[in-house]
């Protein structure tokens, strides 16, 4: 009797084996690896949000993103790279950036460095040349090592390899960044994208909204632009130097590279051209800032 059970108590332990090695089987077979599926396994050290947590964060899981000048943005999935501190103009203008301190100078000079590389990437080395249309300090994302990312692709436009132009049928940009061809019939090109880049690297150097510092009572942006870029030009050619560091934001209390400072003055000018043909591309822009700091870096060695 102990070896009939026994032996049907094996046979049990077997069979039950089998079985379960064989759902086993059939469902890892029916699995597809992450990586197929176009996952890819994270480390733990992210974060790990709960259903409610992300039910709180997006609005009950609203796919509307924001409102603009231009409609309404949905989509159903946004991923992007985290910024730590925020946009440009929180950072330059608000002292709103991780550290919570007014932009140094270092910090100023890369983000216009940073700006002019990706301007001159979208413009010259895409598969397809972009216009971005809309360049100002909330497009400007900055990281933790204040390296700046150029966002919001919404009224962007694309061109084949070798297109100069494109034919646009509305104006697209924001009011005090806005090219003066933009108010023409002309063909749409690059340049729009440096005349905003100009006015940009004015407000890195002022530390403040060209609409706030510079447009007179009742005076239209685009008529103030066109007064500071002569008055610029003026200033360059009389070979002075004082008014550079008059140019430069006061906060920075005097803290600032001059070579550096000279030439984004000089590049805002020639970026802000009323002539497009005038004006830089953005490759010439990236080369004279790499110029200006070796030029700085030079200064600094040789005043120790």
């Amino acid at each position: 009797m102990g070896v009939f059970l026994r032996v049907h108590l094996s046979i049990f332990v077997i069979e039950a084996f089998f079985i379960a090695f064989g759902w086993w089987f059939i469902f890892r077979k029916d699995q597809k690896p992450l990586d197929q599926e176009g996952y890819k396994v994270i480390s733990s050290q992210f974060r790990r949000f709960t259903y409610k947590e992300l039910e709180r964060a997006t609005g009950n899981f609203k796919d509307e993103l924001g409102r603009g000048g231009s409609g309404l943005c949905v989509h159903r999935l946004l991923v992007s790279e985290f910024v730590e501190n925020g946009s440009l103009d929180k950072a330059l203008f608000d002292g709103r950036s991780a550290i919570g301190n007014v932009l140094r100078w270092n910090e100023r000079f890369k983000i216009a460095l940073g700006v002019a590389k990706g301007l001159a990437y979208l413009h010259h080395s895409c598969l397809e040349w972009v216009i971005h249309c809309d360049v100002k300090p909330e497009n400007i994302l900055l990281d933790r090592e204040f390296e700046p990312k150029i966002a919001d692709f919404g009224l962007a436009k694309l061109l084949q390899r070798g297109g100069a132009t494109a034919n646009l049928s509305r104006i697209r940009g924001t009011r005090g960044y806005i090219a003066p061809e933009w108010a023409s019939s002309l063909p749409i090109t690059g340049k729009v994208d440096v005349y905003s880049y100009g006015v940009v690297l004015l407000e890195l150097v002022k530390g403040l909204r060209v609409s706030e510092w510079l447009v007179k009572e009742e005076e239209h942006v685009s008529v103030a632009l066109k007064r500071l870029a002569k008055l610029l030009r003026e200033k360059l050619e009389s070979g002075e130097r004082s008014w550079v560091s008059e140019f430069v934001d006061a906060r920075l209390n005097g803290d600032f590279s001059y070579p550096q400072a000279k030439v984004m003055v000089e590049l805002a000018a020639s970026c802000m051209e009323e002539e497009r043909s005038k004006r830089p591309s953005m490759y010439s822009v990236v080369q004279d800032l790499l110029s200006s700091d070796s030029e700085a870096n030079s200064l600094a060695v040789h005043s120790l």
